[in-house]
């Protein structure tokens, strides 16, 4: 099966109450975990490529791995830009063979973010690509994306459908309360998303595929192996999976997922390293980390997305 985009991929989600999985993509190992799990579940799913990961795998070896990993399925796949600064960035993915981008905009005040986003579209749409943006700013850091806590906005319900009228996009990006990282929330308190928020914009934008970034769960049993072999990942809270879910079942089309697979791949090739001190072969300690991001993928798909057998 060849590259798709999102757009029957979303209308099938809302329509059947679950969501996409769209997990970052940085090396060989992640593609395939992620699509091993993806193909014997039979879901659809999303392979995104930072800024970050396009800078350390450059653009090309990046596409031709999903290239290949569609070679070796039927399921749907998207090839996703995610958090594209502006639109020559989009622009390069476009003409690159990507199916879906970000443009992320959001730093920037409401009409400039309206402009861009519209300018994008226009350009994608032209090439059959779609096209999310975001409304509303998350905290934490991820690649190039740096929010001071203080700094972050929730979405503001009131301008989604002026937002998505004026620029035409096909799936918006909201802010709820998850946040890019492993450290989403303060020890002691209880983590907690605004599906407020969520119920207000889908009441608004009937029909219309929303976006949760920053929305990994941290899994403590992950965070323990890289503490207990030589890391120091002290209080990394995650997002609560039983409010993503929920998330799912309601407009939340696509949830993003790229630190649980950091965490997982570090926690299996430090757990190597540590019971086998003398390999030196990358393929022995990575696929130990392969192993855990397909794990995780598989649970995401089937316990929080509610995505499986819908490819």
């Amino acid at each position: 099966m060849a590259l798709v985009t999102s757009k029957e991929m979303f209308e099938k989600a809302y329509n059947g109450g679950y969501a996409i999985g769209a997990f970052n993509v940085n090396n060989m190992e992640i593609v395939q975990g992620i699509m091993e799990a993806a193909d014997e579940l039979r879901s659809p799913v999303i392979l995104q490529a930072s800024a970050g990961a396009r800078k350390y795998a450059k653009p090309a070896y990046l596409k031709h791995l999903v290239e290949a990993a569609v070679e070796l399925t039927d399921i749907p796949v998207v090839l996703h830009l995610d958090h594209g600064a502006d639109f020559e960035t989009c622009k390069d993915c476009i003409d690159g063979g990507f199916t879906s981008v970000m443009i992320d905009y959001s730093g920037h005040e409401f009409e400039e973010n309206i402009q861009e986003s519209k300018r994008v579209a226009e350009y994608a749409h032209e090439r059959g690509v779609v096209v999310e943006a975001e409304l509303g700013t998350l905290a934490g850091i991820e690649d190039a994306v740096s929010v001071e806590a203080e700094k972050a906005m929730y979405t503001d319900p009131d301008q989604v459908e002026e937002f998505v009228k004026r620029t035409g996009v096909d799936s918006l990006a909201i802010a709820i309360g998850t946040s890019h990282g492993a450290y989403k929330f303060k020890p002691g308190t209880d983590p907690k998303l605004r599906l407020d928020i969520l119920a207000e914009v889908a009441r608004r934008l009937p029909g219309f595929p929303i976006v949760l970034h920053g929305s990994s769960s941290v899994p403590q049993e992950y965070v323990k192996i890289i503490n207990e072999n030589g890391g120091a990942l002290k209080d990394a809270i995650g997002v609560p999976e039983d409010q993503l879910r929920e998330a799912a079942r309601g407009a939340v089309c696509k949830i993003n997922i790229d630190s649980d697979l950091r965490l997982g791949m570090t926690a299996g090739i430090r757990q190597h390293m540590a019971a086998y001190p003398d390999h030196f072969d990358p393929r022995q300690y990575l696929a130990d980390g392969r192993t855990n991001v397909k794990a995780i993928v598989a649970h995401k798909i089937v316990d929080v997305l509610g995505s499986d057998h819908k490819a």
